[in-house]
């Protein structure tokens, strides 16, 4: 007969079936490096075969710890901080951890209310996701448990800041198209204060100073991170530089509104122009016509990595400063086969 549900399988069943003590099974499904890893698997496979459900209140008080992680973010519905909670919880899912989120929509009091109720629950350590690659204001005098900050750069350089490399995505682009012989590429992007936008721009323009070139109509064109920008920005600079052979656009938006003007003009893409966008959003980057090529940011890396600084932190090995994750551009239709 199989046992009930109220029936609980306590840490002394799963001793008992892996044939050790209850300090053994302990240490072995704490990972504690003194068990040979033989009596380790012994005891993970006594656990699995009997649905072994740890008491994660009683392990919290044994070692000091709740098991949880707290995620602070600014902007949930937008577009980066779904990619990187799905990154931080699977990283944290397969040590049995989980996660409290939290979404201060951008407000301060909002922000300090969830600080305030997460240190309450006692959570191990913190995620702090920004909504723009940019700096932003250290929250270290607020939290007392080891914080990591994730697309955003904390203004305290003892504080750990995992940024996506704008700077090297553009790189990327601009080296992409050159590889394509395209010598007249312009830049349409989204609004100066941005840093990523600016990051971008330095990258663009130290490739094409490699190559002797310049970007057209020598400066970018900054505004908003829209498709209405796109078209504007797209018809504005056709029209002023006709010979111009590629666009790289500082995100997918822009880039679709770039499409649809060059396809009211007459222009081929990529045969007259080809086009790049950034932050490969999959929804309208592998579904325009045509399929545009793009950066990818990584973000769910960028949040499988956050986890992983946090919990060497939690280990007394915090790092410090800012690490810049790189970017990778993935090649679609709308810049035409490799060279």
């Amino acid at each position: 007969m199989g046992r009930r549900r109220s029936q609980q399988v306590t840490l002394t069943d799963v001793a008992q079936l892996a044939g050790v003590s209850v300090a053994t099974a302990s240490k072995a499904l704490n990972a504690k490096g003194e068990v040979a890893p033989d009596t380790r698997q012994r005891v993970l496979q006594a656990a699995e075969q009997l649905a072994f459900q740890p008491n994660v209140l009683a392990r919290g008080l044994i070692s000091g710890r709740t098991r949880t992680i707290g995620l602070l973010t600014d902007e949930l519905a937008g577009r980066f901080s779904i990619p990187i909670l799905l990154g931080a919880e699977n990283a944290l899912g397969n040590e049995q951890m989980s996660v409290l989120l939290c979404d201060a929509r951008g407000d301060a009091i909002r922000r300090r209310h969830y600080i305030r109720t997460l240190v309450a629950r006692q959570v191990d350590g913190f995620i702090v996701v920004g909504d723009s690659n940019d700096v932003r204001p250290s929250l270290g005098r607020e939290i007392p448990v080891p914080v990591v900050y994730v697309y955003g750069q904390s203004t305290d350089p003892d504080d750990l800041s995992l940024l996506a490399d704008d700077e090297g995505g553009a790189r990327l682009v601009i080296e992409h198209l050159i590889a394509q012989r395209r010598r007249r590429i312009g830049h349409i992007t989204g609004p100066e204060h941005y840093r990523a936008a600016r990051d971008r721009v330095t990258g663009a323009r130290a490739v094409l100073a490699e190559n002797g070139l310049t970007l057209v109509g020598g400066e970018p064109l900054y505004g908003e991170w829209s498709q209405r920008w796109g078209r504007h920005a797209t018809r504005q600079l056709l029209t002023a530089h006709p010979d111009t052979d590629a666009l790289f656009c500082g995100n997918d938006q822009i880039a679709v509104g770039a499409l649809q003007v060059l396809q009211e003009m007459g222009r081929r893409v990529p045969d007259d122009v080809a086009v790049v966008g950034y932050d490969n959003w999959e929804v309208l980057a592998a579904d325009c016509r045509p399929p545009l090529t793009t950066v990818d940011l990584n973000l769910e890396q960028l949040g499988a990595t956050a986890v992983l600084h946090l919990f060497a932190a939690l280990d007394g090995n915090p790092t410090t400063g800012v690490l810049r994750q790189p970017c990778r551009l993935v090649v679609r239709e709308s810049t035409g086969l490799a060279a």
